[in-house]
């Protein structure tokens, strides 16, 4: 019999520990809220036991740089034609699981063969950080306590039940196998895929996949509907339209003057230009803002879906003749200005999110530029 787990406090986002101090003191007071919300406490202790700071995990949450990359060579660096062969291979060869997924969950087999090709390289790369000491020093640490510190009493509560070893391995941020979830959306959302009794994602293909389904569902992804669509801008429009901010019916973006390659899905969608005007363009459906659930970058988000789109027979994106954008440094130097503005763009870190985008569409509307919230040299000097 497995043992029943409640799920009466884990989601909560108040901090079962001070953040910072001695460890020691740390792993008391989260087993003391484990023992709080209902889970055993040696369970806890076991769990907890031997757990450490790993200074790997800090110095990689400090350091994204992989996101400083622009949409054309972020994707051309993920996606290859091995990646496609191997990801279409993958879909005859467990035709059956995705199948079940779509039917069960309605997430298309392109969306699940993507993540799990970024995520783990189709299972092949899962991570070699120990998860506990990852979970630990993450909520340890006073940058994100109340995102992670809910993680470890998760993976207390999956340890309870035999199904998370202390020394499970994945990512630096804490998620483990072939799709890379966190602990607590394994307790809520994990599937059993290949009926053996457990969830386990580092080696069931059946349960990784499942699993992603669900809970791209439980973020909101609508059975039968787009996410994604290239298409051709013209050389003159409302530029200040563009970007996720603004949804419009097919039609309206239609008689703007936007095209596709093929028949474009119907629905409301949103015109993402990634690197400008002159650049590739696409249509955002509303299941393309469900995968900001499982991932937060803009550029990872949109590669993904566009990968999804090719895995399912879609022709390469036209990547135009872009403007040139701005280094790391000068990226650095706006996002600074733009702050002394009293825009939000968050850490001054260089990486061009939603924040850095919103506020430079704004400003190139104040000053009369393309608002395709591409920043340029022009727009900088012009600041």
């Amino acid at each position: 019999m497995r043992l029943i787990i409640p799920l009466l406090l884990l989601a909560s986002p108040a901090l079962a520990a001070p953040c910072g101090g001695p460890l020691s003191d740390f792993t008391a007071a989260i087993t003391a809220e484990a023992v709080a919300q209902g889970l055993p406490e040696e369970a806890a202790r076991s769990y907890l036991r031997g757990a450490r700071i790993d200074d790997r995990v800090l110095a990689r949450d400090r350091s994204q740089g992989v996101f400083r990359m622009n949409f054309i060579d972020f994707s051309r660096r993920l996606i290859s034609q091995n990646r496609i062969d191997t990801g279409r291979a993958l879909a005859q060869r467990h035709a059956a699981i995705f199948d079940r997924a779509e039917a069960e969950f309605g997430v298309p087999r392109g969306i699940l063969l993507a993540f799990w090709a970024f995520e783990t390289d189709y299972g092949q790369v899962q991570g070699d950080f120990n998860t506990r000491d990852a979970l630990v020093t993450l909520g340890h640490d006073c940058r994100r306590p109340e995102l992670f510190q809910p993680q470890i009493l998760a993976a207390i509560a999956l340890h309870a039940r035999g199904d998370f070893p202390t020394d499970t391995t994945g990512a630096w941020a804490g998620e483990i196998g072939m799709v890379q979830m966190l602990p607590y959306d394994i307790l809520e959302r994990g599937v059993d895929g290949d009926g053996d009794g457990h969830v386990t994602l580092k080696t069931s293909v059946a349960d990784a996949l499942m699993s992603g389904a669900r809970l791209l569902q439980h973020h909101g992804w609508q059975a039968g509907q787009p996410w994604l669509a290239e298409v051709t801008v013209p050389a003159r429009m409302d530029w200040a339209q563009t970007g996720l901010d603004v949804q419009k019916p097919l039609s309206d973006w239609q008689a703007m003057g936007v095209t596709g390659k093929a028949d474009l899905p119907q629905g409301n969608a949103s015109l993402i230009l990634p690197q400008g005007r002159n650049g590739p363009a696409f249509l955002a459906y509303q299941n393309f803002r469900t995968l900001f659930d499982w991932n937060q970058s803009f550029t990872y988000v949109l590669t993904g879906a566009y990968f999804a789109t090719r895995l399912q027979g879609a022709s390469p994106y036209d990547a135009g003749n872009p403007d040139p954008g701005l280094d790391d440094q000068q990226m650095m130097r706006l996002q600074e200005k733009l702050a002394a503005l009293g825009h939000d763009v968050g850490k001054i870190d260089g990486i061009l999110g939603a924040g850095t985008r919103a506020a430079v569409q704004k400003e190139q509307i104040r000053l009369g530029l393309p608002a395709d919230a591409w920043p340029t040299v022009e727009l900088l000097n012009a600041l």
